[in-house]
């Protein structure tokens, strides 16, 4: 498959459902934890499919690349602990939790697949 956009990367694609699902989850979490634990779980969530666009853009510059790739892991850390923090304050079950936590992981092992090796989503002077 031709990759024209970060739209087309499955990473992207994961970590925007994953951040679609955070969101609706979320919506149930109390109203005191609006300004607190409500609003960092999504802005981490989104903050990686947005970060990944902005890599996307980044592709000329190996560097640029990878320093916008480890923020998307970073984010994407983030939200694996907030995840956390709502299965101990009771706000998701252990089986939402597990399921959220395990599609996290597996975006976070394709973008750390993506910072160690990459060359194929680099532009080239040849393209």
């Amino acid at each position: 498959m031709r990759i024209d956009s970060a739209k087309d990367l499955e990473v992207y694609k994961r970590a925007y459902a994953l951040a679609m699902e955070i969101y609706l989850r979320s919506r149930n979490f109390p109203q005191d934890e609006r300004y607190a634990l409500t609003d960092q779980i999504r802005r981490s969530s989104r903050s990686v499919s947005m970060n990944l666009r902005e890599a996307w853009a980044k592709r000329r510059y190996e560097a640029h690349f990878i320093s916008k790739l480890t923020d998307c892991d970073g984010e994407n850390a983030e939200t694996e602990t907030s995840l956390d923090f709502a299965r101990d304050c009771g706000y998701l079950t252990l089986d939402q939790h597990a399921d959220l936590v395990g599609r996290n992981r597996e975006i976070g092992r394709m973008l750390g697949s993506m910072i160690g090796n990459p060359k194929p989503f680099l532009l080239t002077s040849a393209l």
